[in-house]
């Protein structure tokens, strides 16, 4: 009977926490450059004298979805699109590298080029200034030009360039605030093969219908465990009895 209740109980366990991870999917479907979370069942046996034939059942992620989202027109100069493969480099909350395709940028008071969500986006020589009162040209190859707003915009001084960078997807991690970063933790080199499409945003990769087809199967699953342990409740009640009526 506990093998039963083993089951059902890490089913239920795990469909709850597979649940959270299409919900994350789900609140991040209108966020540029997303990437869905991947998420599989497997068993698990349980280890010890005795326990060999009890099975756990895991929620693991073996992966990330790195199918690319619809590129989507802004007009905005802040905004480009990665064209292909390929990550732009930026500072996460502890100051190392990692990777994100959402290319949504502000400037910041002080000139550094950020993403909309504060991260410092990162040059090939470390993190971009932007001169004050100039006006800015974001290039196929990540190059950024700017011209000063009061000029005859006949000088063009060339700020830096956009770190761009296509790592192997199998040596990627994502961490838990969406960054993904290199499994061996140094930093990824730049590629100049990376273009990027200006005055536009990729769109996330999420697809509505099949999150919300999941969230009702998992709903279902998660329904059908609780039964199963109701049911091996109700069949170690009805044991009980048998036992107490031979005694």
């Amino acid at each position: 009977m506990d093998r039963l209740i083993y089951t059902a109980m890490s089913g239920a366990t795990q469909a709850l926490h597979k649940q959270a991870s299409v919900t994350h999917n789900l609140a991040n479907l209108n966020t540029p450059g997303f990437r869905a979370s991947i998420d599989a069942f497997r068993a698990v046996p349980l280890r010890g004298e005795g326990l060999p034939t009890r099975t756990f059942v895991v929620d693991s992620t073996p992966g990330t979805d790195f199918t690319p989202g619809v590129m989507q027109q802004t007009g905005r100069v802040l905004d480009v699109a990665l064209d292909g493969r390929g990550w732009i480099a930026v500072q996460d909350a502890g100051g190392n590298e990692a990777y994100t395709r959402n290319g949504s940028f502000q400037i910041q008071p002080n000139g550094i080029l950020q993403t909309r969500n504060g991260l410092t986006v990162q040059g090939d020589a470390g993190p971009l200034t932007i001169p004050p009162d100039s006006e800015i040209t974001i290039a196929k190859d990540g190059t950024i030009s700017t011209v000063q707003s009061d000029s005859q915009k006949a000088s063009v001084a060339v700020v830096g360039r956009i770190k761009l960078t296509n790592p192997p997807e199998d040596q990627l991690v994502r961490g838990e605030d969406g960054l993904f970063r290199m499994r061996d933790g140094n930093p990824a080199e730049a590629d100049a093969a990376v273009t990027v499409v200006g005055g536009s945003l990729e769109g996330s990769n999420v697809n509505a219908v099949d999150a919300m087809v999941s969230m009702i199967a998992l709903a279902r699953q998660f329904d059908t465990q609780m039964k199963l342990l109701q049911k091996a409740d109700e069949n170690a009640g009805h044991a009980s009895s048998v036992l107490n009526l031979n005694a």
